[in-house]
């Protein structure tokens, strides 16, 4: 279970910094170009103060404190005394990693004391979400005033989560320069809400921002109610049930209309929002649709995460590309995820990549792919990740392992203990060769399903056995994939009863085919569909029989 560390470093570790120009780096260690620095780390390099905004590694701080980059600026090191120490909302530092919270941070205290923060009227004018601040641009709200570390989240529209001293990551984009008059105590009174405290929160086995998982007490999981309703924060996924359905909505109209993420009934337990858009040299832009609202979209997003919904966003679908070549389309490509994820509150990415994407073995993409997830997941350890290649680029590596056949693989192993769910589509590249018959299952089949499922699960061997073995995936990592209807999908469609015959295959090892698993899957996760939109427009059919029959499995 991944657990809920973002939380922590978010919410519980933010330092507000009196000033920007001068700042005392006694306690600050050097930048040191070989170790991962979590987000929150101050550091020092060449005379000045840095704070990490997210994970980083052998990014200079000097180089990398521009907009949208790892770094932010606190000032020249001046050597002065405690009145630029940071006050700190964190457990005491006996029970937090000196790699979360750095050893200047005073954890006497949830709010900044009087004599910290400097007292006076402002002249700044009043922040407003959405205008494009500059780092180092002053604003005021809620009563003090705030300088700008992070250009492109101070301008996000985004206020409920980057309004300075009243939205949930505020930290993350602004620090603290004094009270504008009045009392200062109940700036930080969002910080930390009521339901999280020392005693929720406990390690990430697989975190890099905590170097010691025994020095935290307890940490919240997805299971937790810390992580569900209005508390959740962006990248911090809500547990699965055992049996799930997913659904792409697609944010345009491709003869199924346009609906609004509100239509979304709560049969789905995953809405995957497609798709991202590329922006060049590794950046990534999410577009909506112009004929709906952003404002609003925003706000169904969190609606639905408040009702225990995953809400991901998805790269690449049948025409999307993404550009990961090198090091500096890597940066771009996370940054900009990371940027997306704040703005809107998703809970994680898809990777949708398909011919267009060129992911053949080999390619630069596998590799830099693989890294910008490891990254992000650093950056959000409630990550939620989900692919959902063609199945020739996965069970097609039974047949070949080159070019496309099977090139997901590596991305899929080195990824295994990131990845959420895996759910192959089955459909628009006929039928399918598995090691359990010496012809190809035909698409839409029962056995072609649950064969398809089997070898993700119990492995199979790679080019007929020349290549090495795929070794299998947990059952609760792997879904089923197909289209919702006769209009979803050029072909490989099945009968919803069919499904759900697969599905209790898969699962109880009964109402099987001639294809059978060596055992029942009782985790098996589920079922995916392209598309929610299409599903709607058809009235339902494959929501509500399969959604129903999910939910009556043990």
């Amino acid at each position: 279970m991944k657990k809920s560390l973002l939380a922590l470093a978010a919410l519980c570790v933010s330092g507000l910094s009196t000033s920007a120009l001068a700042v005392n780096c006694s306690s600050f260690p050097v930048w040191n170009n070989t170790a991962a620095y979590g987000g929150g780390t101050q550091v020092q390099e060449a005379g000045k103060g840095y704070r990490a905004n997210w994970w980083s590694q052998g990014h200079s701080p000097a180089s990398y404190s521009g907009q949208w980059q790892e770094w932010a600026l606190l000032g020249n090191c001046d050597g002065a005394a405690s009145s630029s120490s940071k006050s700190s909302v964190a457990p005491s530092s006996s029970s937090v990693p000196s790699s979360v919270v750095p050893s200047s941070r005073s954890s006497s205290s949830a709010a900044p004391s009087s004599s910290s923060i400097t007292g006076g009227n402002c002249t700044s004018p009043q922040y407003a979400a959405g205008t494009n601040y500059a780092a180092g641009q002053l604003a005021q709200n809620a009563g003090s005033e705030y300088r700008c570390t992070v250009a492109g989240w101070c301008g996000s529209t985004a206020a409920w989560a980057y309004a300075p001293g009243t939205g949930a990551h505020w930290q993350q984009a602004w620090e603290l320069v004094k009270s504008c008059g009045a009392a200062s105590s109940s700036v930080l009174s969002s910080v930390v809400p009521s339901s999280i405290s020392s005693s929720s929160v406990a390690p990430s086995s697989r975190s890099s921002i905590v170097s010691s998982a025994s020095s935290v007490a307890s940490l919240s999981s997805r299971s937790s109610s810390s992580v569900s309703g209005n508390n959740r924060v962006p990248g911090d996924a809500a547990a699965l049930p055992k049996h799930a359905l997913v659904g792409y909505w697609h944010n345009f109209d491709n003869g199924s209309g346009l609906i609004r993420l509100a239509d979304v009934d709560a049969s789905w337990d995953v809405i995957v929002i497609a798709f991202v858009d590329d922006a060049g040299n590794g950046a990534v832009d999410f577009r909506l649709d112009p004929a709906l609202n952003k404002a609003q979209f925003i706000a169904d997003v969190a609606a639905k995460r408040a009702q225990g919904k995953n809400i991901v966003l998805s790269y690449g679908g049948e025409k999307g590309t993404v550009t990961l070549n090198n090091s500096t389309n890597l940066a771009n490509f996370v940054n900009s995820t990371a940027a997306i994820i704040n703005e809107y509150g998703f809970d994680g990415v898809d990777i949708d990549l398909e011919s267009g994407a060129g992911v053949i073995h080999g390619a630069p993409v596998i590799s830099n792919m693989v890294s910008a997830i490891k990254q992000l997941n650093t950056m959000y350890p409630d990550l939620y990740v989900s692919m959902a290649p063609e199945h020739p680029y996965v069970q097609g590596g039974y047949v070949a392992y080159t070019g496309i056949w099977g090139a997901y693989l590596p991305m899929v192993d080195q990824l295994r203990n990131e990845l959420d769910l895996l759910h192959v589509q089955l459909y628009n590249n006929g039928g399918l060769a598995t090691p359990y018959a010496a012809q190809a299952y035909q698409a839409g089949t029962v056995d072609m399903m649950v064969a398809s499922a089997r070898m993700l699960i119990e492995g199979f061997p790679l080019a007929n056995g020349t290549a090495g073995n795929f070794k299998g995936l947990r059952p609760d990592q792997v879904a089923l994939g197909l289209p919702s209807g006769p209009r979803a999908a050029g072909s490989g469609q099945a009968t919803t009863a069919d499904i759900n015959r697969a599905v209790d295959c898969l699962v109880k090892r009964g109402n099987c085919g001639s294809n059978s698993p060596l055992a029942a899957y009782a985790g098996f996760r589920g079922v995916m569909t392209w598309s929610i939109n299409w599903d709607v427009k058809d009235g339902r059919i494959f929501s509500v029989p399969v959604g129903n029959h999910l939910k009556t499995l043990p």
